[in-house]
């Protein structure tokens, strides 16, 4: 066995907490101006509505889907160091873009969907972060070093929105340089600062990222696509074929896994809304608290599965995290008798306009102004009369909803990390580049589907029906892990060089 120097491993690892920074921007870039982009849409181009909204939030992931598997191809045949700079300063003249949409005359919310798009499209370099941490990371450093980039991950999407707070002290009007015509207010300057990180990004990838591979039993070796040193290691190491049964069977799980937390994120505000008769402002500032705690319990689940999965297998903490999630949407189904506050029944006056469903079914972010009569200034609150199973379904109590939320903020982060791990450990030694691709692909689909699946049950059939047909895909999800379980072992493994 070839055994790697200190100096080595050191190189090894700084480049793999480059990759961890990269992962790291990579969600701010998206969660950072996410509060803002309602007020700013409408601010730049009153023409732009709700609905036009919904394209712009899902133009991020669009733009990923797509970008994923082309960066992953790229990472398979060159260094890695090509689509991680191309792809970051990509997503850093997306954000210069974002920050100068407000000064063309016309069609200004056209080109903030571009900039959101190409901020998308950079991302898609978490496909080449995921393989090349696949790559240089012996098994048994393989879920620590997954667990570990999704923590990152987390934390992105946990500072983004602490980041645009704290920008919002600058103001609307902020500071115009009009020799750069740029405005530097609380729209514009979250993403210029996400493009100096970004900028930042680069520099370390130029002065400290390099290209190192390891097999699955930590041996270094010269990487296809490298341009560094290293020792070859026999060929018989990369000989057999991948098992395409589960890389396919652990693609579908991903995309159930991050489907069904795109739903519980989409449907949180409207639900408690419609349940507990909160106004907006409540809503928005009572979830903020929730999904703040629950990104603070997944960095936490992040760093205990790394020690546990060394104990009972990734195999078994995935499918205790499907079954955690599925207790989650379970205990959120109506069990009770008292049914939910009707919107317009503690407000006389008829004349008041009532919110359409699909507004109150819009991302908290979304959600527009009521124009309210003016002899009137409450808000209208409870379950809107214009949802016909407000009129029969039982309401969800607050504790259903506070521990469904504590459940799924548990099972999520497990079966996010372990569907990762075991994709990396099943591919092997192989460059996996566009195979990761595929699996960040179809979780951008997921985050797609999943609003636009709960939008249309919840809004038409209320919440029994939503979260009944969400349990039952959790469960065809489990019968699949059962199905392919004894196949979800790695790649030395399964070819007998090396002890499960």
């Amino acid at each position: 066995d070839v055994v790697e120097s200190q100096e080595h491993y050191k190189s090894r690892w700084r480049s793999i907490w480059i990759m961890y920074l990269t992962m790291f921007l990579s969600s701010v870039g998206f969660s950072i101006v996410i509060m803002s982009v309602w007020p700013y849409l409408q601010k730049i181009d009153p023409t732009a509505d709700a609905s036009f909204l919904g394209w712009i939030i899902a133009s991020y992931s669009i733009g990923q889907m797509v970008a994923s598997p082309l960066f992953g191809l790229w990472s398979n045949h060159r260094p890695r160091r090509e689509p991680l700079v191309i792809s970051t300063a990509i997503s850093v003249a997306a954000n210069c873009l974002y920050a100068y949409v407000h000064v063309p005359h016309a069609h200004n919310k056209y080109y903030m969907l571009t900039a959101r798009a190409l901020v998308g499209f950079g991302a898609g370099n978490v496909a080449v972060v995921r393989s090349y941490i696949a790559g240089a990371t012996s098994l048994t450093e393989r879920t620590s070093a997954m667990a570990n980039t999704s923590a990152c991950q987390a934390v992105g999407f946990i500072l983004g929105p602490v980041f645009q707070t704290c920008f919002t002290l600058i103001g609307e009007e902020g500071v115009t340089w009009k020799f750069l015509c740029l405005q530097l207010n609380m729209y514009t300057t979250p993403v210029l600062f996400g493009a100096l990180l970004g900028v930042v990004n680069i520099i370390l990838i130029f002065a400290i990222f390099r290209e190192h591979r390891v097999d699955d039993m930590g041996r270094q070796y010269k990487s296809i696509n490298s341009d560094g040193g290293g020792s070859d290691v026999l060929d018989q190491n990369t000989e057999g074929s991948i098992d395409h049964v589960a890389v396919v069977a652990l693609n579908i799980l991903f995309f159930v896994i991050l489907f069904v937390f795109a739903v519980f994120e989409t449907i949180a505000t409207p639900l408690t809304m419609d349940m507990y008769s909160w106004t907006r402002k409540e809503a928005v500032f009572y979830n903020g608290i929730i999904l703040s705690v629950i990104g603070i319990e997944s960095v936490i689940v992040f760093m205990v599965v790394k020690t546990l999965s060394k104990k009972t297998g990734e195999r078994a903490i995935l499918h205790a995290g499907l079954l955690i999630v599925l207790v989650g949407f379970f205990i959120l189904l109506p069990w009770g008798k008292k049914l939910p506050n009707i919107q317009w029944q503690e407000i006389k006056n008829s004349s008041i306009p009532r919110t359409a469903p699909s507004e109150m079914l819009a991302p908290f972010w979304s959600l527009p102004e009521l124009q309210l009569p003016s002899n009137h200034t409450a808000e209208p609150v409870g379950c809107p009369v214009t949802q016909s199973w407000c009129l029969n379904t039982p309401m969800i109590y607050l504790a259903q909803y506070i521990s469904s939320d504590v459940l799924i903020g548990l099972g999520y982060p497990v079966c996010n990390v372990m569907s990762y791990t075991l994709y990396s450990k099943v591919l092997g030694p192989k460059p996996q580049g566009v195979y990761m691709g595929w699996l960040t692909a179809s979780g951008s689909g997921a985050r797609i589907l999943g609003p636009v699946f709960v939008s249309q049950i919840y809004t038409h059939l209320g919440p029994r029906w939503a979260f009944s047909l969400i349990c039952g895909v959790v469960v065809v999800s489990l019968l699949l892990l059962e199905i392919v379980y004894k196949r979800l072992i790695a790649f030395s493994v399964r070819y007998g060089r090396m002890q499960e």
